[in-house]
């Protein structure tokens, strides 16, 4: 398994409450002007015509992926609100094109953040049917408990129910829904020519996931999804995962291996009738303590396992 940046858990610990409230902040735009390393992207090419943008020095939200060529640009996923001109910045290194498709993997902010930013010009937005309405009827998080109307440009406006497919670049980017998953709407996206899958937060690649219930997320969900992702791999293909490194076939059984063993080890306590507390305190995930992060705490996993229970 490829090792993540020393400072991932960190940076990731900064954003509890960011994923599942959809807040947005501003902070970590620009560094801190003590030494701190300056907030950017770097940019990886994976295979073809697809890259990998992610955060440097600083938390920008989910790894964004691009498909660059003849026909123009797509693009995965878009970051915070706070990153908009650090991630054009970033963009225009590789290409001068405006981006023409922008896919939505699922509804959380730092993910789709900057929707309307791209929505207002030509991009056209393609979702899951559930993250368009969960968008409509529940608006925008923007923390305290507060929401507001998501604006018109912020909607997606090409949306599917099962799978769909963009001819782009001499490839075909297939965009398939697994149900209940890390959300009700979650689009996973496959280049067919350049063998490379984004996952969206289906997988945290080396760290516990998040499973998000109240948007429709479910435990049984997320290990299906990782199968279904699991079986359209191969050894060759590259896997851009919601948060971590690139992956490969292995980090995806290895996540399923934790998934199910994380599972039977709390179940087994619970079946011998110890509480929440007592579960915690035997500490049955203790050979995944590598998988620990700021928001996905051991302890967050656990009780994530029991309410699965």
């Amino acid at each position: 398994m490829q090792k993540r940046p020393h400072n991932i858990k960190r940076i990731l610990a900064l954003t509890i409450g960011l994923i599942g409230a959809q807040i947005f902040i501003p902070a970590l735009a620009h560094g801190h002007g003590n030494g701190e390393p300056k907030l950017g992207f770097k940019t990886e090419k994976v295979s073809g015509s697809v890259y990998m943008l992610s955060g440097d020095g600083g938390f920008t939200g989910g790894n964004i992926g691009l498909s660059i060529g003849e026909d123009g640009v797509a693009m995965i996923d878009n970051g915070l609100p706070s990153v908009i001109e650090l991630l054009k910045t970033e963009i225009a290194k590789t290409t001068d094109k405006p981006v023409d498709y922008l896919i939505n993997t699922h509804v959380h902010g730092d993910h789709i953040g900057n929707n309307a930013a791209y929505g207002a010009s030509d991009t056209q937005i393609v979702s899951h049917d559930n993250l368009r309405k969960s968008l409509k009827e529940k608006g925008m998080a923007i923390g305290g408990g507060k929401n507001i109307p998501a604006p018109k440009a912020h909607l997606p406006v090409i949306t599917f129910s099962d799978q769909m497919t963009i001819h782009l670049n001499g490839d075909a980017a297939q965009i398939i829904h697994f149900a209940k998953a890390h959300t009700d709407g979650d689009a996973v996206i496959k280049f067919k020519e350049a063998n490379v899958i984004h996952t969206g937060d289906i997988l945290f690649n080396g760290m516990f996931p998040y499973i998000d219930t109240s948007n429709g997320g479910s435990y049984v969900g997320v290990k299906a999804a990782l199968q279904g992702i699991y079986d359209m791999a191969d050894e060759e293909t590259l896997i851009i995962p919601g948060h971590g490194p690139i992956a490969k076939k292995e980090n995806i059984a290895s996540t399923i291996a934790m998934l199910e063993e994380s599972y039977n080890a709390v179940k087994a306590l619970r079946d011998k009738g110890m509480s929440e507390q007592e579960i915690i305190a035997a500490k049955p995930l203790e050979e995944f303590s590598s998988f620990h992060w700021g928001f996905i705490t051991t302890e967050k996993m656990i009780q994530q396992l029991l309410e699965a229970l």
